[in-house]
């Protein structure tokens, strides 16, 4: 097998953009392989194509967004006595009982249409397996066939395979914008980054840690997550922001029973001006709605005043089995699940506000210099490019 047939799905949908999201494909492509792994990477007929043989790049393309899904093909001339021969040689080293050909056929002008085409080839399978006496009867069957060999006549190659491998869908990263995702090292956010980053966007970690108040647990588990979800955007940065000053400004200064609300209020003002030196468009967090007291309704409402930015929450209305099994399928869940020390988790409050409003949070905030506070937090954040 000398090629990868990779196709798309949503892509084709796009209109008059569609082939810059094709372009992006293409660079991901390239950008998610190995070294010297393949020929070359090419957009045609509607679908791309690498050429090369070498096994690793299934595991890397299973990485891509923007693949619906791929085949590892053989490759023959345009010619049908050629292509039937190829199948043959193809099929003859399976055991199988029933079997179906399938084919595409995006060069119209080849002399016959798909339906001759699995037609003939069906045919000459037929012929051939009752020629080879010690081969057992075999048969074609439409509906549910032990095997089916695809057929793609494209441009100017015919391709062949057996075995059509999932992609990750969605959208090129990158083709989307960039944003900036808050990550706790918990089992939420890490699911949170995954789903935009599979809508096409570009996904700047950040993380807020109370080191050296705590240890530093929870900085080498967002390390870790961030190290995973990369291998699906090949390069990325961590901001690692320190906490610690903020939190006992709060402490000392705010109602206890606020204390939550406005460091999630202090964390997305922070957040937000990594996201203009980051030139970013949006942040990201993996709040749920109702799953802790600062994320009621109205918590979260007063929470995102305290940013201009949009705030993307993909997990917003989930429950907590979904995510858990997302971060399981994604391989962020045993990671988050390490025992860390998580800044938020300090200081809790023993009756958290619930319903808080706007007017009684900003009342609270004058006591606190927020500005001089957000300028010291980003300034002290350490970036880790991963």
């Amino acid at each position: 097998m000398d090629y990868f047939i990779c196709h798309y799905h949503e892509i084709g949908l796009k209109g008059g953009n569609r082939r810059f999201f094709e372009e992006k494909l293409v660079e991901n492509i390239k950008k998610a392989l190995p070294a010297r792994s393949f020929e070359f990477v090419k957009r045609i007929s509607g679908r791309i194509i690498i050429k090369s043989s070498e096994e690793r790049i299934r595991d890397c393309l299973k990485n891509v967004f923007g693949l619906a899904y791929f085949a590892q093909a053989f490759s023959c001339k345009q010619d049908m006595d050629l292509i039937k021969q190829k199948t043959y040689q193809i099929l003859k080293k399976r055991k199988f009982k029933t079997f179906k050909i399938s084919t595409q056929r995006s060069k119209k002008d080849f002399p016959l249409t798909s339906q001759q085409v699995n037609e003939e080839v069906g045919e000459y399978i037929l012929e051939k397996s009752k020629a080879q006496s010690s081969k057992a009867k075999i048969r074609v069957d439409l509906e549910n066939p032990d095997l089916t060999c695809f057929i793609e006549i494209v441009d100017k190659y015919v391709f062949l395979y057996l075995e059509k491998v999932k992609g990750p869908g969605g959208l090129p990263v990158t083709s989307g914008g960039k944003a900036v995702a808050l990550l706790s090292g918990g089992i939420d956010s890490p699911v949170a980054a995954f789903r935009i980053m599979k809508r096409g966007i570009k996904v700047v970690f950040l993380h807020f840690h109370a080191y050296p108040y705590t240890n530093k647990a929870s900085i080498e588990k967002v390390q870790k997550i961030a190290r995973l979800l990369n291998k699906y955007q090949f390069d990325s940065k961590l901001y690692l922001v320190p906490f610690a000053a903020i939190q006992k400004e709060i402490l000392t200064k705010a109602p206890e029973r606020l204390r939550v609300l406005l460091y999630r209020r202090m964390m997305l003002r922070v957040a937000e001006s990594i996201a203009g030196n980051e030139r970013a468009q949006a942040l990201v967090t993996g709040e749920n709605l109702g799953q802790v007291a600062s994320q009621t309704l109205e918590n979260l409402g007063v929470i995102e005043k305290a940013a201009d930015l949009s705030i993307l929450r993909p997990l917003l209305a989930e429950d907590k089995e979904e995510i858990i099994n997302s971060a399981k399928t994604i391989g962020t869940f045993d990671i988050s699940i390490l025992p860390d020390q998580d800044c938020c988790a300090r200081f809790l409050p023993k009756h958290p506000a619930t319903r808080a409003s706007l007017e009684e949070v900003e009342k609270a905030e004058k006591k606190i210099n927020t500005k001089k506070l957000v300028k010291a937090a980003v300034s002290g954040a350490e970036l880790k490019k991963i």
